[in-house]
């Protein structure tokens, strides 16, 4: 009992050391990419920088009321445990992005050690740190509020990814910098270019690690790689009875869906098991079912019930 309260209270830590730095470089690649350089990117966040653009009212200041009301939802959908955890990083951005403006030498302007004299790589270059501090906060269940609340509760129903999700609400808050004296459309285009690179990188960390493949394996030795994948790699596999056109001879082939992470082993098994195996490897954009991905239809439990009542009726 006591190592499994050790362990209870690591796993905790951990989730927060690492909420922590994530928050962190979200924080820095604003306040030492985007803001300096006058881009407005999406989300709240960018919202509070067309705020301070127009009127000098800090980031920090507007960041966390607005975030006060979108917090009230994030209770209601997604738990108790994502609202603590989104508490803790608003308070803790809102420190960080209060603070680390003070530091002019993490700003990337002219004469700094970051400044960057091609202006439109600093989106690109902000855009993947802020995605890879997302991605942490996100994998550990919490979020930086405003908009990340709204992917989150959007993903939690549908199948639609929290980047897709940044790419269309963000576009608005973007484009209303234009309504701000003395910025132009190029403006808003550096703030387009962060969000892109924001959505592309942010995808490819949180689902990247998830992306399924399909793979067809065609090899005399195909009882051995079954078994080598059930019992090692814990994956199902299929066998279809299949016939050559040009030897008319039956023979199995192995239906195997696996993790990317795991395609490596994979082929070093078969390669060791039968160098004239034959392989067929392509990518599945959705798999869903016992050890994958949940499929989420966006109907309440009360309407599936009723559909699956009226299905057995038939």
């Amino acid at each position: 009992m006591l190592d499994g309260f050790k362990n209870n209270v690591f796993t905790v830590v951990k989730d927060y050391v690492i909420i922590t730095i994530g928050t962190l470089m979200y924080c820095f690649a604003w306040d030492a990419f985007f803001i300096p350089n006058g881009i407005a990117s999406g989300g709240l966040t960018g919202a509070s920088t067309v705020i301070e653009f127009a009127t000098g009212i800090p980031v920090s200041y507007s960041y966390i009321v607005m975030n006060a009301v979108l917090l009230l939802l994030g209770f209601a959908v997604l738990g108790k445990g994502f609202g603590f955890k989104t508490i803790y990083v608003i308070l803790l951005s809102t420190f960080f992005l209060g603070v680390l403006p003070r530091f002019d030498i993490i700003k990337a302007i002219p004469g700094n050690p970051l400044y960057i004299s091609e202006k439109v790589l600093v989106p690109i270059i902000g855009g993947l740190i802020e995605a890879l501090g997302i991605s942490w906060v996100f994998r550990r269940g919490g979020s930086t509020g405003g908009t990340d609340i709204i992917a989150l509760i959007i993903n939690k129903f549908w199948p639609v990814s929290p980047g897709k999700v940044y790419l269309f609400l963000d576009t608005f808050i973007i484009a209303s910098v234009l309504l701000v004296p003395g910025k132009t459309f190029q403006d808003m285009i550096y703030g387009m270019i962060a969000m892109v690179t924001f959505s592309v990188v942010l995808d490819y960390f949180i689902l990247g690690a998830k992306s399924t493949v399909q793979v067809l394996v065609f090899s005399k030795e195909y009882a051995k790689i079954a078994d080598y994948i059930n019992h090692e790699m814990n994956r199902g596999v299929t066998v279809l009875k299949a016939t050559g056109w040009y030897t008319k001879e039956d023979r199995q082939v192995l239906l195997i869906l696996v993790r990317k992470a795991q395609v490596q082993e994979l082929t070093k098994l078969i390669k060791g098991l039968d160098k004239q195996a034959f392989v067929s490897i392509s990518p599945s954009s959705s798999v869903y079912g016992e050890g994958f991905e949940e499929m989420k239809t966006g109907l309440p439990e009360n309407a599936k019930k009723i559909i699956s009542k009226g299905t057995l009726n038939q």
